[in-house]
């Protein structure tokens, strides 16, 4: 007779230890008003958010930027929300 292990909670198996800065790339067109959107993304998931810690990146053609978010992860869940919230919006092409 065997016996199975309990199920796991999702959130045990991050190897991810909580809380910690954790940096999110985004790339979005080059255009006025994308880096401010999402500034306000990561503060409406990270109240501590700073956004003198928003690394830029232009592409080699100047067409697309990429933004590196460096938010206060609490969890998977508010990691998850905010994966969610940022690939939903309508200015965002990429996150990583």
């Amino acid at each position: 007779m065997t016996t199975q292990a309990p199920p796991t909670n999702p959130s045990d198996d991050s190897l991810i230890e909580y809380p910690c800065q954790f940096p999110i790339k985004v790339m979005g067109a080059n255009i006025v008003g994308f880096t401010a959107a999402m500034i306000e993304v990561a503060c409406s998931f990270d109240p501590t958010f700073d956004s003198a810690s928003v690394e830029l990146r232009e592409s080699k053609g100047g067409k697309f930027l990429g933004v590196t978010l460096n938010v206060r992860a609490t969890s998977r869940a508010q990691l998850d929300d905010i994966y969610r919230a940022l690939t939903s919006h309508p200015m965002v092409k990429i996150v990583l």
